[in-house]
């Protein structure tokens, strides 16, 4: 099954969970539509941090984008929270003529099958800021890295490999 949104009213990520123990999704929604999708936070890093970069090189390659800086979307995701399928692969394309940036996501599939579930969404330039702004609040908002080798600090302390399992 493929979903495909020509134009959205809600296109964010969000977390489920505590930190260290979070599921991350993906919806987008139009009107009473609504798709929600799974995926891994490093997904949502890399989604959000490409999509950065090609923002600000369409921005300073085409002076007549114009950004509008709308407000962080920190509303929690719609309920319920089911998702249509796992994320595997991401594409992401920009639509000179139309002025969008396309993105779609796609099923993890097995070696038999020919085609997965996917999901289609068509975005402004303003809803790509929208999405990136909320996306790296939320990945940075987990479990604060070790100082010392980097890995996530769980509440109940943590076995560094740099200080030769002794609990930091």
């Amino acid at each position: 099954m493929s979903f495909v949104f020509d134009s959205v009213n809600r296109f964010v990520a969000g977390t489920v969970g505590e930190p260290g123990e979070r599921a991350f999704f993906i919806q987008a929604q139009n009107g009473t539509r609504l798709v929600t999708l799974a995926l891994e936070k490093a997904q949502v890093a890399a989604l959000a941090e490409r999509l950065a970069i090609v923002m600000n090189d369409l921005r300073r390659n085409d002076f007549s984008l114009k950004m509008l800086d709308l407000a962080r979307d920190d509303a929690p995701l719609n309920t319920p929270i089911e998702a249509e399928f796992a994320v595997g692969s991401i594409s992401m394309s920009w639509d000179e003529i139309e002025s969008r940036m396309s993105i779609e996501l796609f099923e993890i599939a097995s070696p038999d099958e020919e085609s997965g579930n996917s999901l289609k969404v068509a975005l402004d330039i303003s809803q790509c800021g929208a999405f990136v702004k909320r996306s790296k609040a939320l990945v940075s908002a987990g479990r604060l890295p070790c100082p010392f080798c980097g890995f996530p600090i769980d509440p109940q302390a943590h076995l560094c490999p740099r200080a030769n399992g002794y609990r930091r």
